[in-house]
This record gives structure tokens, C-alpha cells and sequence, in this order.
């Protein structure tokens, strides 16, 4: 979907009677969408989740003939009938981050594990936590922002606020300055039947603030199988005046997971949102990223590494809106596609004629290693503004015969040589995540994958 220059919250919805006039138009979301709903809310946050289904009723699920979907085929998904489903997750297993050992939430399949969480000595000035832990006060501010980003109205985005229960708060006051990561965990934990879970995060930095996220998707460590499930996750960041965020999403779901994610960001006035996403894990995963300028000077960097092999599908979609003048957009789109995996890169950056003294860069540079492997790949520009420096660029490549032989050369063998060049290709993105814990896990999963080449 495109963004557009002002917000399009869902609408309150007033008149409940119209819900019984609506028409069920995909039965497939129907039962998704009964799913979800099944567990009831009260008061403002039920009135939410009953206008997001309304949403939902009026949609269906996205197919090869839209322009935004044609390379990314759902049709597998949809042969899946998915379940709610909880778990006792006393004896779960994950990667816990030093920096972030006190100051870390974990969600199993959607549902709040406390016995996992830790949230102890955090600075005053910071609220991490649940949504059903806080304060009819504090609930009363996150009602101001929940489900009021751009692109509220999108299938999958409706569906997961149709089904909120709870979601991951973390809250920064004015001025405050966490210098611990916040840790966001969600674990899937494959049951009997094919099980759905649909994280939610809600982030707000307030003017003057700065903190540093990583948001986590995997599945359970210990697990005897793999099994199928789908994640659809949706998570919401409010940068205000002059407010840092610096932001970690890894994905490395279960090998027969299916992953829908949502990441929408409005950014105010001289505030910078970095972000770092990395694509390691599901058969079929899609990543919507959508930055939403809403005053000047905004610096926005984002990088990305995709790394994937088997029959992978992994598609990322991401859209800039710089509408205010002198903003800066860097974007960095890695992949790194073996076997008959497909990757698919869609990049939009929106400058419309009131962003002048706009710099935006965007480059997508895919190593394909093998000769099945694929890639679609389209950075994009629309440029009305005409006192603007932008770029863009797409770049799609193998490993280099005469690197490789250079390496052989010193000593080392073609297979080793090989592994040295892919991880120099992924450790560009890697190394710039700014939890060091975190780099050393990313940097040894990228080193213990098995050969990308095979044909």
C-alpha cells in the first residue's frame, strides 16, 4: 500500500448496527478473523478491535494479481486452517542478551509470559510492560496512539488489531535517556495443530528521549519439531521532537512459519529513527515497513539483511514518506539468496513538492548463490520537488571467480573461501547493530548455515 501525507487512523466506529451489514468477502479471513475475536475485551480497546473487524469483513487476502503482492503468492497460507492455541512456557528456551537481562519482555504465541520477562532496574522516566499491567491512567495514553499509525486499514494490520488481548508497551519520557536495549521477545511454540499468534508493540519516545529496541521473533529453541505456524505481527513507533530511536528487528522463525510483519514509524521534527532488519527464518515471510515524516529535518537510516536458502520466500516492502523539507532517508538492502530461495525488494521513497532540500538514498544489493536462485528487486523514487539530491539503485551479483581464487591462493580452501565472502557481504548490515551480544549471535547463525548452493 502507498503512504500518504496525513495519517489514516481506522475510524471510530459509532454505529455498531453496520456491522451486521457487512459482507463476509473472503471465508478464509472470515475464519482467521472468528479466530482472533474469539477471546472479548471491554471498553475503548474493544471498541477498537470491533472497528478493525469491520475492516477485515469488508477485505480478502492479497493475490499475485496486485501490483504490491505479484511476487509474493499466499496461496500456501491460505491452505492452512490456523488456531489459537496456548502453552506452558515455564521451560522455554531462548538467547538472552546480556545488555538487556533486566529489561526484556517475552510473548509466547501472543500471550505474556511473566515468568520469562524481567523489567528490574530500569530508570524513573521509562514504562515497559504489558498492556494489561498498566494503569487505567497509562492505558488512557496508549489509547492515543495504538492502531492510530498510517496504514491502520491494511488486511493483515486490521486483522492483528481485531484480535488485540495485549501488546508490548514501552513508553519514554521527555528527555529520558535509556542507555539499557529494551529486549522484545516473542516465541512461537508449535502445538498439535497449525497455531496463529499476533504480536503487538507499542513504542513511543517522547521529545528529548533516545533508546535502543530489539525486537525478537523465533521460534522455541528446544522444540522436537518444527511445525506450522503464522505469525502476524504488527508494531507501531511514535519518534517525537527531537527524539532518538534506534531499533533491532530479527526474524528467525521456524523453517515451516509463515511471517507477516508491519513496522510503522511517524517521525516529528529533528528526530532520528535508525533501524537494522534482519531476515533469517519462515518458508514464506513479508515485512512492510512504513516511515511517515511529520516535520522537518528528520533523519532516517535504515539497513537490512535477508539471508536465505531452501525454498524461502522472503519479501520486504518498505515506504518513505518525507514530506517536510531538509530531511535525510539512507537505505542499505542486503540479500543473500541460495539455493531456489526468492527474494523480493520493493522500495519507495515519497518526495512531494513540500519537501524540498530532501537527501534520500536507496540501494539494494542482492549476491544470488546459485543459479535457481532469485531475486525481484524495485527501488523506487516519486519526485515532485525540484530542489531535492535522491538516488537509488539495485545491484544483482555472484560471488566473484577471481575472489575466490585470490583466498585459494592464501592458503584457503574454495569452500571457506566462499563462506568468508558471504559473511563480508552480511556483516556490513550486522556490524552496525549496536548491542554487541547480539552481533556475536547474528554473526555466528550467518557462519553455522548450512551451503546456500546447492541446486
Amino acid at each position: 500500500m502507498s503512504i500518504q501525507v496525513s495519517p489514516s487512523p481506522i475510524p471510530n466506529s459509532n454505529v455498531v448496527s453496520l456491522t451486521s451489514t457487512l459482507l463476509d468477502r473472503d471465508d478464509y479471513l472470515t475464519g482467521l478473523l472468528n479466530q482472533v475475536t474469539a477471546t472479548k475485551t471491554e471498553g475503548w480497546l474493544q471498541e477498537l478491535r470491533q472497528s478493525a473487524a469491520n475492516w477485515v469483513r469488508h477485505s480478502i487476502i492479497p493475490t499475485t494479481r496486485e501490483e504490491e503482492w505479484r511476487f509474493t503468492d499466499l496461496s500456501s497460507l491460505r491452505k492452512v486452517q490456523f488456531n489459537l492455541e496456548t502453552v506452558n512456557f515455564a521451560s522455554l528456551e531462548f538467547d538472552i542478551l546480556p545488555e538487556a537481562a533486566n529489561s526484556r519482555l517475552v510473548f509466547v504465541n501472543g500471550v505474556f509470559a511473566p515468568e520469562l520477562s524481567a523489567v528490574s532496574d530500569l530508570p524513573s522516566g521509562i514504562v515497559v510492560s504489558n498492556l494489561a499491567a498498566l494503569s487505567v491512567v497509562e492505558q488512557e495514553g496508549v489509547r492515543q496512539y495504538l492502531a492510530q499509525a498510517e496504514g491502520a486499514q491494511e488486511v493483515f494490520t486490521a486483522l492483528n488489531t481485531a484480535g488485540i488481548t495485549d501488546a508490548a508497551v514501552v513508553w519514554v519520557k521527555k528527555n529520558v535517556v535509556v542507555e539499557t536495549p529494551i529486549h522484545l521477545v516473542f516465541i512461537s511454540v508449535a502445538g498439535e495443530t497449525a497455531m496463529i499468534s499476533q504480536p503487538r508493540c507499542l513504542v513511543v519516545a517522547e521529545s528529548g528521549s533516545q533508546v535502543t529496541l530489539v525486537e525478537e521473533y523465533t521460534n522455541h529453541q528446544g522444540a522436537k519439531k518444527e511445525g506450522v505456524y503464522f505469525t502476524n505481527a504488527v508494531t507501531e513507533i511514535w519518534v517525537a521532537d527531537n527524539a532518538k530511536v534506534s531499533h533491532t528487528r530479527v526474524e528467525r522463525e521456524g523453517a515451516e512459519a509463515f511471517h507477516i510483519g508491519k513496522t510503522a514509524i511517524a517521525q516529528a521534527r529533528d528526530s532520528r529513527y535508525t533501524s537494522h532488519a534482519i531476515t533469517l527464518g519462515a518458508k514464506l515471510s513479508r515485512h512492510n515497513l512504513e516511515i511517515l515524516q511529520t516535520g522537518e529535518q528528520t533523519e532516517t537510516t535504515l539497513n537490512a539483511l535477508t539471508m536465505i536458502s531452501g525454498k524461502q520466500l522472503a519479501d520486504t516492502h518498505s515506504a518513505i514518506a518525507l514530506n517536510y523539507p531538509h530531511g535525510t532517508s539512507d537505505q542499505l538492502h542486503k540479500c543473500i539468496v541460495g539455493d531456489r530461495a526468492h527474494a523480493v525488494f520493493n522500495g519507495k521513497v515519497f518526495v512531494p513538492k513540500p519537501a524540498q532540500l530532501t537527501n534520500a538514498a536507496q540501494l539494494n544489493r542482492n549476491l544470488l548463490l546459485s543459479s535457481k536462485a532469485r531475486v525481484d528487486t524495485k527501488p523506487q523514487l516519486e519526485i515532485t520537488a525540484d530542489n531535492v539530491k535522491c538516488a537509488h539503485g539495485a545491484t544483482v551479483s555472484q560471488l566473484e571467480d577471481d575472489e575466490i581464487f585470490y583466498l585459494q591462493s592464501r592458503g584457503i580452501d574454495e569452500n571457506d573461501a566462499r563462506k568468508l565472502l558471504i559473511n563480508a557481504f552480511a556483516a556490513e548490515i550486522i556490524n552496525q547493530i549496536p548491542v554487541p551480544s547480539l552481533r556475536e549471535i547474528l554473526l555466528s547463525t550467518v557462519n553455522n548455515l548450512k551451503s546456500l548452493t546447492n541446486d
